[in-house]
């Protein structure tokens, strides 16, 4: 099959590319960059994704048997206008077009089936409101012009080549012999999901002759705690996972923040907690889910042998630790 993928440079598209070469299909990735270092087999096509014109030039007289939409601009954020009109630009020239949403598309919540209402249109959180915003775009062209849309909601994805400092910040901590803060009572939940279970969702998301037209929670089925993600972590790297709780109002005082600089648990991985109910994906995809523990144990071999460590300024934490401990 001929797949375009829009992204396809980084940590889930990697890996869809890799696994897409390996089966023998036409792979091409859609990007700013005039070139990519996946491979001489793989196409290129130059274009802001966020620019119209642009992609409108790269896409001109080209068709695709199914195309990936993955890419999304931390800078400025990825408006549904542009999603919007990519899918448009695309319509009647590809079999099925499978958007990579987010579980942060319901805006906040537990359990959620894909039926659930989603974040509103002025919702303050930019990521929340666009991913929303655009799968209710995506869905609009579907029930009116018939374009295949299909939409993935995953939560937090782990795995080898993570490029997000999240496993890495726990090991990194582990390996140094230090404790991990653990903010407040440690029971905040969260979801996980591997990225090769990820990335065989999007195949079963282009091949299913039943998900056309859908949303589908791509995920884990239990969630875990904030304490069991570290005990998890702890096992797999075989360490102690010495822990400290701190109070997140002694933490956002003192100038902590999820996503940094004063990191202090992983990057975004101390916010309100997002989960969702998988069955719909089970049942039409016949997705299975690794389990947390196998999934870190790959992710852990990959650490081990890839991860090239920073010099780690440990000053901020070293600080709430020491209020803990007077505070004890």
């Amino acid at each position: 099959m001929r797949i375009l993928i829009i992204g396809g440079t980084q940590f889930i598209g990697r890996r869809l590319v890799q696994t897409l070469c390996k089966q023998g299909h036409e792979v091409t990735v859609l990007h700013r960059r005039p070139g990519h270092d996946l491979g001489k087999k793989v196409q290129n096509l130059q274009a802001d994704r966020n620019n119209l014109e642009q992609m409108q030039k790269a896409l001109r007289g080209r068709s695709f048997d199914g195309a990936f939409d993955l890419a999304y601009d931390w800078e400025r954020g990825t408006p549904s206008r542009a999603v919007h009109g990519a899918a448009s630009l695309l319509n009647g020239n590809v079999g099925r077009y499978v958007y990579m949403s987010s579980s942060a598309a319901y805006g906040d919540g537990l359990n959620h089936h894909e039926g659930d209402a989603l974040a509103p249109e002025d919702h303050p959180n930019d990521y929340m409101r666009n991913k929303a915003c655009s799968e209710r775009a995506l869905f609009r062209l579907h029930q009116r012009h018939g374009t295949p849309v299909v939409t993935l909601r995953p939560p937090f994805v782990y795995g080898p080549g993570n490029p997000i400092y999240r496993e890495q910040f726990f090991w990194d901590r582990m390996r140094d012999k230090r404790p991990v803060i653990l903010p407040g009572d440690g029971r905040r939940l969260m979801q996980f999901v591997y990225v090769c279970d990820l990335v065989q969702a999007c195949l079963q998301a282009l091949e299913s002759p039943n998900a056309c037209g859908h949303a589908f929670n791509i995920a884990n089925a239990r969630p875990l705690t904030q304490l069991e993600m570290v005990e998890a972590l702890a096992k797999a790297a075989g360490k102690s996972g010495q822990m400290v709780r701190v109070p997140r109002e002694r933490i956002a005082r003192a100038g902590g923040h999820p996503m940094g600089p004063q990191l202090y648990f992983g990057f975004y991985f101390d916010v309100p907690p997002i989960t969702t109910i998988i069955s719909k994906a089970q049942r039409v995809l016949g997705f299975k889910p690794t389990s947390f523990e196998k999934g870190l144990e790959e992710t852990y071999r990959w650490y081990v042998r890839n991860h090239r460590r920073a010099s780690q300024d440990y000053s901020f934490e070293d600080s709430l630790l020491e209020r803990a401990r007077l505070a004890s």
